[in-house]
């Protein structure tokens, strides 16, 4: 059976280490990390050790793991991994892909401990994000969720820079940024305070980390003011109304789903509503209309909705293949093509996926049926909303069988 000791190390060049851990490096016979870890430890590895380069693609390091096993006759191999290793680290990596190994950490402070620690910051209600290697997805959602409290661990796109700049653009301008450079390298650690204006001007060294610190928090509405969207050509009949909104995003069931398709977006209010009320979601908005583009992103600004992911075009040209499958589908127009459209989106829909359309008129709730019954899709019984003097609507809903 595989074995791994991995041992946590900072970017100090003389690093520390207690003796149970000195003793295990002294024992050893082949080790791994990167190759700044190779610097900074190669003084205290044994005369013959031999040592593994961590670098993509993994499957070519896991498999001169496999060789080194053949002949370790069960000796660990020792990995040095930057600070904790269980915190987005190598250990993880080791489980998911060697779920059967024996594995013994030794971690040391992590980046975002040693900056809290250097702020005098009390982290224990800190919300971490890694952005190293992953989209914008999850540190979006700290921000719609409105964590007062936000550590983040970078990369060479997702800098402090980018960082503040994204913050500005969707108005999320009241936090305070720290950035810690180099942390454990005596010479060259520097950890900075700025506003998100001034940190979105300068550069900054890798490697680093930033904590994002709010001191107080901005509830979010339950339901967006139908006046404060961007309109297509003033239209405010062309927007769905706030309680329709509302209605809608209950009849997708959002709570459970994970993929929301918004068919026909317009002004992207459904989107947007959706985005701000279950900022889990990853929401694909799909639109002809090429002017809806400026306005959909308007929106987004306007109420502090990024991560939507705005497809313009012919819905039934799109490549479908190239996007995350639904599980929920919002149906906000179709030029005529209703039948169409639901059956592109039934060959892609996850099973147990429901699509939802709003009919205004007596045609469309029929071609909703027909589809329905055509496509073999389970048709729930419709909700009659009359509001103000708006014509009166139906939402619809049918489901894909498990």
């Amino acid at each position: 059976m595989s074995s791994f000791i991995v041992i946590g190390i900072t970017d100090h060049p003389q690093p520390f280490f207690p003796p149970e851990v000195m003793t295990i490096i002294k024992s050893g016979t082949v080790f791994s990390g990167g190759k700044r870890h190779h610097e900074i430890v190669a003084p205290l590895l044994p005369e013959n050790a031999e040592w593994i380069d961590i670098v993509p693609p993994l499957e070519q390091v896991f498999a001169q793991y496999k060789l080194a096993f053949e002949w370790l006759r069960r000796q660990p191999i020792v990995v040095f991994a930057s600070g904790d290793p269980l915190f987005f680290g190598f250990a993880n990596t080791i489980r998911s892909r060697l779920p059967d190994a024996t594995l013994t950490v030794y971690p040391t402070f992590n980046s975002l401990q040693m900056l809290a620690h250097r702020l005098l910051l009390p982290y224990h209600d800190m919300r971490i994000v890694s952005l190293t290697g992953r989209p914008w997805q999850e540190f979006d959602r700290a921000l719609i969720e409105r964590s007062q409290k936000i550590g983040i661990l970078t990369d060479r796109e997702h800098t402090p820079s980018a960082i503040a700049q994204r913050m500005l653009d969707y108005g999320y301008d009241h936090y305070t940024m720290h950035v810690g450079e180099h942390l454990g390298q005596p010479s060259l650690e520097r950890v900075t305070t700025l506003s998100l204006s001034e940190a979105a001007q300068q550069a900054f060294d890798l490697p680093n980390c930033v904590i994002l610190n709010s001191q107080f928090s901005i509830l979010n509405s339950f339901g967006l003011p139908d006046a404060s969207f961007a309109l297509l050509n003033g239209r405010e009949r062309m927007i769905t109304k706030m309680p329709i909104r509302l209605l809608t995003l209950q009849a997708l069931d959002l709570p459970r789903r994970r993929v929301l398709w918004d068919v026909g977006f317009c002004t992207g209010s459904v989107s947007i509503e959706a985005r701000l009320q279950f900022p889990h979601l990853q929401i694909e908005s799909f639109e002809i209309r090429p002017e809806c583009e400026a306005i959909i992103k308007e929106n987004c600004k306007r109420f502090g909705a990024p991560g939507i992911r705005v497809h313009m075009g012919d819905f039934l040209t799109v490549d479908c293949h190239a996007i995350a499958a639904p599980d929920a589908v919002f149906i906000g127009g179709h030029g005529g093509r209703l039948k169409e459209i639901m059956a592109k989106v039934k060959a892609v829909l996850n099973p147990g996926g429901i699509m939802v359309m709003n009919s205004v008129s007596a045609q469309s709730h029929t071609l909703f049926n027909g589809a329905c019954e055509e496509l073999g899709l389970k048709a729930s019984e419709p909700l009659h909303i009359a509001i103000n003097d708006y014509n009166p609507i139906d939402i619809l809903k049918c489901e894909l069988p498990s």
